[in-house]
């Protein structure tokens, strides 16, 4: 019964980045001996459990879905902090990050992953409520909405950005602006909203370009070290080689792949996190531009279909985590193989369903969910007047 109640085309589309995901980060795991031949095995696993937590959640109506938001919500938020005093033992620092906690048998979770699930439905159930409290909202109810939008996102975000994971920051942002842009808040809030993030990116470009000295003593002062040694191996990747170097392995191996490709399991140029964060570089390493433009334009399929369904949906609280869904995965994707091109800075931002790892890939099974609860919430409506 459930399974003629989902959409068939987006459940087809992520079964083939399934396949492609299971096929690439067995390729780029077993070339180079320090990767674990288990990858396949691991990510063949989280695929399918990523696949049932899909429809456990589609099974939830919009009510249920309300109601766990907020207790789902609290509980990241504990794990999150919660990591800054945990032991080594069950929260091992990685990269310089501390980000995880260690689970037997299943690895390593991500609170921060999950956070996108919890945000992304407090935040709209606080905008339906402005909404139907206020018919004709004024500028400072308005003001009111997104002070409480900034005391649920701002502390879990900051305890994120301490871990330290910028990349994940960005895509808190990418979700929830738009959600604000939907919420109906009148054009001065809006032009607010456009005008200082646009004036702030001019002002850091001009220092950069300008007054070089400044850039780099007053501001860059102020971030870790690994994102200093990040920006400037993405600014000045052949001055600053060490930085630079897994994005200029990427676009070699990028580079390398030329239109056709290498051929399967034909990869061998060595790229840092290959199977994780620069799995495009694998993927066109070895199909080449044919293989990798396909790629990206079956992830984009699935980004038109969320955005086809949001539309047909006539409840708000749908639309804005329809908007929510699709603008996260729009940036995701492009800051992805943005990077691998060394077209933007490194911020270890996962591709959506291709690269390995648990915690990114049940995150987004668990978005999709709600995406099918959307779909058959009109599809139900549709069939309810046709009998």
């Amino acid at each position: 019964m459930l399974l003629k109640r989902i959409d068939s085309s987006l459940t087809i589309s992520l079964l083939l980045l399934g396949t492609i995901s299971c096929l690439f980060v067995h390729s780029s795991s077993i070339v180079f001996s320090q990767y674990s031949n288990l990858f396949i095995i691991k990510q063949f696993i989280y695929y399918s459990l990523g696949f049932f937590i899909m429809y456990v959640v589609a099974t939830l109506d919009i009510e249920q879905l309300k109601k766990i938001g907020w207790p789902f919500y609290w509980f990241m938020v504990a794990l999150t902090f919660g990591l800054f005093f945990a032991p080594e033992s069950i929260a091992r620092t990685i990269n310089e990050a501390k980000s995880w906690y260690q689970v037997p048998l299943l690895g390593s979770f991500q609170p921060s992953e999950f956070l996108k699930f919890a945000f992304l439905i407090v935040i709209s159930k606080v905008i339906v409520a402005h909404q139907a409290k206020y018919e004709r909202p004024s500028f400072f109810s308005d003001m009111r909405l997104l002070l409480t939008i900034a005391l649920i996102t701002v502390p879990p975000t900051l305890a994120v950005y301490k871990q330290p994971d910028t990349g994940m920051v960005m895509l808190y942002m990418a979700m929830i602006l738009p959600m604000i842009f939907f919420s109906g808040i009148q054009r001065k809030l809006l032009i607010i909203f456009t005008v200082i993030p646009a004036s702030i990116v001019s002002v850091v470009v001009i220092l950069y370009v300008r007054f070089n000295d400044f850039f780099t003593e007053t501001l860059l002062s102020r971030l870790s070290g690994h994102q200093v040694s990040r920006i400037y191996g993405w600014l000045q990747p052949y001055e600053y080689t060490d930085s630079s170097f897994q994005t200029r392995q990427g676009f070699m191996a990028i580079g390398s792949g030329e239109f056709t490709g290498k051929g399967y399991l034909q990869n061998n140029v060595y790229v840092p996190e290959k199977h994780t964060d620069f799995i495009f570089s694998a993927i066109a390493e070895e199909v080449g531009f044919i293989g990798g433009a396909f790629v990206i334009a079956l992830l984009f399929f699935v980004i038109y279909r969320i955005v086809l369904i949001t539309v047909e949906a006539k409840d708000p609280f749908m639309t804005l985590m329809g908007a929510g869904i699709s603008s996260l995965l729009a940036f995701q994707i492009t800051q992805n193989i943005g990077m691998t091109l060394g077209l933007l800075p490194v911020t270890g931002v996962t591709l959506p369903f291709l690269s390995y790892g648990g915690s990114s890939l049940l995150s987004n099974f668990m978005l999709m969910g709600i995406v099918m609860i959307i779909y058959q919430s009109y599809k139900g409506y549709m069939f309810k007047v046709g009998d």
